[in-house]
């Protein structure tokens, strides 16, 4: 049964079910293409705009604290969106149903089974491309009203958006972010001693547990290269060294899916783990398809020449890249509530979320937008702004919108 909500109270707690969470993230990891930027913005459309799960000011918090964190920012406000919605069990549903859509394909892919030859030319992958450029604007759009809507806040969305074009690094955006919190601690008075009843974003974890999990991703890191150097058959040390690859992959790459790729193919290619042109293609592939990009581990651990290989390093490989996102989410999110209704922690999130404003707007013109029209045409543009009106004029589900711009896109680019 679906629940419905006063359009002014977002749902809170744990007010919904495993299976409401798992078929809405399965939905999202068929269609959530054009990389973590634009599945912020799918997640705000539906999410925020559609269901109101939460408000704009707790999203724009939650993706604040995700940017922070190493490891896929979208795929932890997911996790964290399911663990808020229904518990422990909405957390791993929304984590499977957004990510198996790009394994099963990507697995698919390293088998052979994808005769398609590369698809990043496409036109149907344009067109889903350009309906990304739609999202992120609208996304990007709606979060500036509530979060700039005076010129102190908007001043710092877009000094920081200028610094994250200027100087594309993962660790630029995490220092433009760390700077607006500073600005807005310096310059701005908060709107309200404490954030507002529907502003909060309550996770039924305790302090115990979080601090637990923070341990245990640390002991992990740590630990790992200690049981692959202890290892003793082959087929052991193989599967130790692909968990402890994934893991630290997973652990130390700010920025999301494409920041990962270069340490991924340094770690596989270098050793001789998989051939540069196995690796070359499935980075092609992992750019057709919705979904994180994190799960191009998949192919990788589905394509290696040691260890387990097959679905089996492929479920490997997937569950280690993606454990450390995990284990932070449960480990912070307990400590960020209490934190963030702190007056000087509000006055320095005012700024933050001007900042990840600032961010997404970036994101939008380079990779979104570069990728979905510059590198395409001027009929990409036209699919683009199209998108961007059915979504914001016309209400239509982001869903929907990607559906007809891939098939707009197949027929006419």
């Amino acid at each position: 049964m679906s629940h419905v909500h006063h359009p002014s109270v977002p749902a809170r707690g744990h007010d919904g079910s495993v299976a409401e969470v798992f078929l809405i993230f399965l939905r999202l990891g068929l269609t959530s293409f054009g990389g973590p930027v634009a599945h912020l913005a799918y997640f705000r459309e539906a999410f925020v705009e559609r269901r109101r799960w939460l408000s704009e000011k707790a999203y724009a918090d939650l993706v604040a604290l995700c940017q922070f964190l190493p490891g896929p920012a979208s795929s932890q406000v997911g996790m964290a969106l399911g663990l808020q919605r229904a518990g422990w069990g909405g957390m791993c549903a929304a984590w499977f149903a957004f990510t198996l859509p790009s394994v099963l394909l990507l697995v698919a892919f390293a088998y052979g089974v994808a005769t398609l030859g590369d698809l990043s030319d496409a036109g149907w992958i344009h067109g889903l491309k350009a309906a990304a450029v739609g999202v992120v604007a609208h996304a990007v759009l709606g979060m500036a009203k509530t979060l700039t809507p005076d010129a102190p806040r908007a001043s710092i969305a877009a000094g920081a958006m200028i610094t994250v074009v200027l100087v594309p690094q993962p660790f630029v955006q995490v220092g433009a972010i760390a700077v607006a919190g500073l600005v807005g601690l310096l310059w701005l008075r908060p709107e309200t001693p404490q954030p507002r009843d529907e502003d909060t974003f309550t996770v039924k974890v305790s302090k115990k547990v979080a601090a637990g999990a923070l341990i245990l991703f640390g002991a992990l890191l740590v630990g790992l290269p200690l049981l692959v150097a202890s290892a003793g058959s082959a087929a052991w040390h193989g599967a130790a060294q692909l968990v402890d690859l994934f893991y630290r992959a997973g652990s130390l790459v700010f920025g999301g899916g494409h920041v990962v790729l270069p340490l991924l193919e340094a770690e596989m290619v270098g050793p001789g783990l998989v051939d540069s042109e196995v690796f070359l293609a499935g980075y092609g592939a992992a750019q057709a398809v919705p979904g994180p990009l994190f799960t191009f581990a998949g192919y990788l651990g589905a394509s290696t020449t040691e260890g387990p290989g097959g679905a089996a390093g492929a479920l490997i490989a997937v569950g280690a890249i993606f454990l450390p996102a995990a284990l932070l989410v449960i480990g912070a999110l307990p400590f960020w509530e209490a934190l963030r209704g702190a007056p000087l922690a509000r006055r320095a999130l005012t700024g933050v979320n001007a900042g990840v404003v600032g961010i997404l707007a970036a994101a939008l013109y380079d990779p979104v937008f570069t990728a979905g029209v510059l590198d395409v045409g001027l009929v990409a543009l036209a699919v683009a702004v199209a998108s961007f009106v059915a979504l914001n004029s016309w209400k239509v589900p982001a869903w929907a919108v990607v559906i007809g711009a891939g098939l707009l896109g197949w027929i006419v680019l």
